[in-house]
């Protein structure tokens, strides 16, 4: 059973940083892209960022490219998301997907999703 565990939001001032991880269990975690997942209050979740299994190589939605940077440890079982520059529109639960291939993370695919963390919340404000 898959099992995820979000940690490290927090209340940010703009501009500031944080590193969100999810540590995963229940499956066999180098056999799957893995990434990340927001939801705004009011708005849809959406595709942040996401690493594959095969050959590291990343998505970033486009509002959080070269900003966003995600990170995986496969002998952790963890994956990160070192977040930098952050602004107000960041506000949101960030929620991990294991079960997803980074080729979904754009649109609206996030119901294909089939196990969630319990998210951890990131609010950016001064």
């Amino acid at each position: 059973q898959v099992h995820l565990v979000e940690s490290g939001g927090g209340l940010v001032q703009p501009g500031g940083s944080l590193r969100l991880s999810c540590a995963a269990s229940g499956f066999t975690f180098d056999d799957y892209a893995i990434g990340w997942f927001r939801q705004a209050p009011g708005k849809e979740r959406e595709g942040v960022s996401c690493i594959s299994s095969i050959d590291g190589s990343t998505y970033y939605a486009d509002s959080v490219k070269g900003r966003f940077t995600i990170s995986r440890d496969d002998a952790k079982n963890t994956v990160y998301l070192q977040m930098n520059s952050l602004k107000p529109e960041d506000t949101a639960v960030y929620y991990c997907a294991a079960d997803l291939p980074c080729t979904y993370y754009s649109g609206s695919y996030y119901h294909m999703v089939g196990s969630w963390g319990q998210g951890t919340q990131v609010t950016v404000s001064s």
